[in-house]
């Protein structure tokens, strides 16, 4: 007993013919071409008599072998007569193949059975298809409407497949548009043409299923990928936008916290410019009492989010005097107070160096202390006009890297007209554009001739920026000055 063609056996046979008389009509539409133009007119008459039986059969079968259309039970013999090669189904289960795609398709082609055939396969795999019959009705299609792929034939009318592949491309709404070319065996250069100019691939006629399944799951994973990637590239901006505006918040917390210029009694003025959003340098300044005025700057190892809380937290203890029974008059005292609160280990492997003076008003006498930060810069008037410089040295280690550490305090006596410049590295260690570092030698005499001038500060950062050149500074840029 014969056994039935199932659904799926309907469509592979359907497919399987289809192909096989759209093969037989381009053929003969190729010959019937050749054949007007080189007057072989014997020929003619029997290529439209092969076109036009072709074409009848061709709606027969569209009629006839479509899915659900065959009887339940139909001999084995009627499929004897397909070559024994031909796969009456492609063993993957084909009907809804793409339906995890969700596929919208544009069908470019100017012949109407390829169209249709192109069409019902496309659908019975769970596509929505839009057809054009023209290269520039095409083009519209796809510069309105929003398609996964388009299958697009090298040769049709208005535009040719080039000329719509072209403007496609062209057009940043659908430059990413997979188009897929339609082409016959001896349009080869022209499709190699169209790759050249952005086509993803090329499906020969007479079409296989295999093949056009294959050419738009590749697109189809192609642009899943790509949406993929451009929703992690929008997240990526996303955060990258929101830890700017984080950054931006806290660098406008570190700048709230600086002291603001003062006049009296004593002068005192600054210049702060991180290298990044949040640098590792911070100071202040503070009457400590009627008589005693402290000024300090320091500087933590490194830039970034951890330096600048590093900075800010030893800022706001020394400002509030939160250092147990220190005597915050003693600069010694307060440095060696630090260093025991501030021990690397538990400051994620940072450390930081420090300047700290205090200025007895009554006496005009100046205490100071260092933990491995760069000297202060007196500048001291003479008589003859000449100004004369002091640098503010002591010995002492970074804060933070030995706990019980004693740092000593050293004193100086501040004249009238006198200007007091407490500054990080970031002032003179300067790498110029031939990778030069400036020593501080050049920085003091730089300060000599400009430094108290009304504007000192402002000439001294835009020479910094001169011998730096283009680009950010490497290293945070902070300079207090008093003047006395």
């Amino acid at each position: 007993m014969s056994s039935p063609i199932s659904n799926t056996d309907t469509t592979g046979l359907h497919d399987c013919l289809c192909s096989t008389v759209n093969q037989i009509i381009t053929d003969s539409e190729r010959l019937y071409a050749e054949a007007r133009a080189s007057s072989q007119t014997a020929y003619v008459a029997d290529l439209e008599k092969i076109q036009q039986a072709a074409r009848e059969l061709l709606g027969l079968l569209n009629t006839n072998l479509t899915l659900g259309t065959l009887p339940s039970a139909v001999p084995s013999r009627t499929i004897a007569h397909l070559p024994a090669s031909t796969p009456l189904t492609d063993g993957r289960g084909e009907t809804g193949f793409f339906s995890r795609f969700n596929g919208h398709i544009l069908v470019a082609d100017d012949n109407e059975e390829n169209r249709a055939m192109l069409t019902r396969r496309l659908q019975r795999q769970g596509m929505k298809v839009e057809i054009a019959v023209n290269g520039q009705q095409a083009l519209e299609l796809a510069l309105s409407q929003p398609f996964d792929v388009v299958l697009l034939d090298t040769t049709m009318p208005e535009l040719d497949g080039f000329s719509v592949l072209r403007q496609i491309k062209s057009d940043p709404r659908t430059r990413h548009l997979p188009v897929i070319m339609i082409s016959d065996e001896d349009e080869l250069e022209g499709v190699i043409r169209c790759i050249e100019a952005g086509a993803e691939d090329y499906l020969p006629k007479p079409f296989n299923a295999t093949l056009l399944r294959a050419r738009i799951t590749a697109c189809l994973e192609k642009k899943l990928l790509r949406e993929a990637e451009q929703r992690h590239l929008r997240e990526i901006e996303e955060t990258q936008r929101r830890l700017s505006e984080e950054l931006a918040e806290a660098a406008n917390y570190v700048r709230s916290i600086l002291p603001p210029p003062c006049e009296k009694p004593l002068r005192v003025d600054w210049k702060y410019q991180p290298s990044t959003e949040l640098g590792g340098d911070a100071f202040g300044y503070h009457w400590i009492d009627q008589d005693h005025f402290a000024v300090y700057l320091l500087d933590v190892c490194g830039h970034g989010v951890g330096a600048s809380l590093l900075s800010v937290t030893a800022i706001n203890v020394i400002r509030a005097g939160a250092l147990p029974k220190t005597d915050f008059r003693d600069p010694g005292a307060v440095l060696s107070a630090l260093n025991n609160a501030f021990p690397m280990e538990k400051q994620n492997n940072m450390y930081f160096t420090i300047w700290y003076g205090v200025y007895h008003a009554p006496s005009r006498t100046l205490r100071h202390a260092s933990g491995g930060h760069p000297p202060a810069l007196l500048l001291e008037p003479s008589p003859n006009g000449a100004i004369a410089s002091v640098q503010l040295r002591s010995p002492g280690l970074i804060i933070g890297a030995m706990e019980g550490v004693a740092y000593m305090s050293q004193s100086c006596h501040i004249p009238p007209g006198a200007s007091l410049f407490v500054l990080c590295d970031g002032c003179y260690e300067i790498r110029d554009v031939f990778g030069q570092v400036m020593e501080f030698s050049e920085f003091e005499k730089f300060m000599q001739s400009d430094g108290s001038q009304p504007d000192g500060l402002e000439r001294l950062f835009n020479w910094v920026r001169e011998r730096h050149g283009d680009g950010p500074l490497e290293d945070d840029f902070s300079i207090v000055r008093i003047q006395f």
